[in-house]
């Protein structure tokens, strides 16, 4: 088993040349396929080997999950999963980690998601030539009034961390420290009102980079360092034109810290994918590669990745 690899995409366009490398980015898949099983046989041809390929994850109210790789291309190529696979309702997700066991004989996929007012985890294996399998454990209560989560998952250096973030209605981010099954409430951060989604665009070992939107458009960079009581930084990436988007998903994209950018607008199902050089504040440069051709019929959209594949887009 080994995880596709494709090279950075747009080394050539002046917009966000300054933040690419031609250095290979990771897909999420195995065994070189676009789709679930660990041994799924293509449905479409690999991508080209120019262009950085991002893998998301899309939960439905209804109970299921599509499954899509997004080249980086114009126009936009996509590769779906084919049929989706059976989950349960939800209504806000974080990223789903690609991960085997010791003797890489089972792969499976884990991640966070919130159904009604409860946090649940969920392992989702992939048998072979089989249906990928879902697993659930409730973790936690108390979930109502959040409206979005994330995860970090800093482990290829050390001190290591993994954190849950959940953005709440009454204007607070809060951080939860995860050490085993468990979480630790790091407490509330205020000043969030009127922010509306996020993911996580920077992995470190000193700190942590959300990508957030508001209600009304805006978009910002919310550097959270890890040492208890530090207070975030955030910094306006732009002022507006990104108020349709209920979700973002980041995927790394070069070596200096370049990154691909989907925003889905869920009342529409449609995406959009930009590519974005490293964050610095209203300096960071962005380059449309227009709509995604394809349907995103989930609640949210986020990332499929594994936990070597750090974040470095701040």
């Amino acid at each position: 088993m080994k995880l596709q690899r494709f090279a950075l995409a747009a080394a050539a366009v002046g917009l966000i040349s300054a933040a690419a490398a031609s250095v290979p980015a990771t897909a999420a898949t195995p065994d070189n396929t676009h789709g679930w099983a660990a041994k799924a046989t293509p449905k479409t041809k690999a991508a080209t080997a120019d262009a950085c390929l991002t893998s998301i994850a899309s939960p439905t109210a209804a109970g299921t999950v599509d499954g899509v790789d997004i080249e980086a291309t114009r126009p936009v190529k996509t590769y779906p999963y084919g049929d989706p696979i059976k989950f349960v309702g939800t209504r806000a997700n974080s990223t789903w980690y690609l991960a085997s066991n010791s003797s890489a004989t089972q792969f499976y996929y884990y991640g966070l998601f919130l159904q009604g007012g409860s946090l649940y985890r969920h392992t989702t294996y992939l048998p072979d030539s089989k249906p990928p399998v879902a697993t659930f454990k409730k973790v936690g209560s108390g979930w109502t009034s959040f409206k979005s989560i994330a995860t970090s998952n800093y482990s290829v250096g050390l001190p290591r961390h993994q954190y849950l973030y959940g953005l709440n209605s009454n204007g607070s981010l809060y951080r939860y420290s995860i050490v085993g099954a468990g979480f630790k409430s790091l407490g509330p951060l205020p000043g969030f009102r009127g922010f509306k989604a996020m993911t996580v665009l920077s992995e470190n070992a000193t700190y942590d980079t959300l990508l957030m939107t508001t209600n009304a458009g805006a978009l910002w960079t919310v550097h959270i360092p890890v040492a208890a009581g530090a207070k975030p930084v955030l910094k306006l990436v732009r002022s507006s034109g990104w108020a349709a988007y209920e979700s973002l998903v980041v995927y790394g994209c070069g070596d200096r810290g370049g990154s691909l950018v989907v925003g889905v607008d869920r009342d529409t199902k449609s995406g959009d994918l930009y590519g974005m050089s490293k964050a610095n504040g209203s300096k960071t440069a962005f380059l449309s590669y227009g709509k995604v051709p394809t349907t995103f019929n989930g609640v949210d959209a986020v990332s499929i990745t594994t936990h070597y594949d750090q974040l470095v887009g701040e």
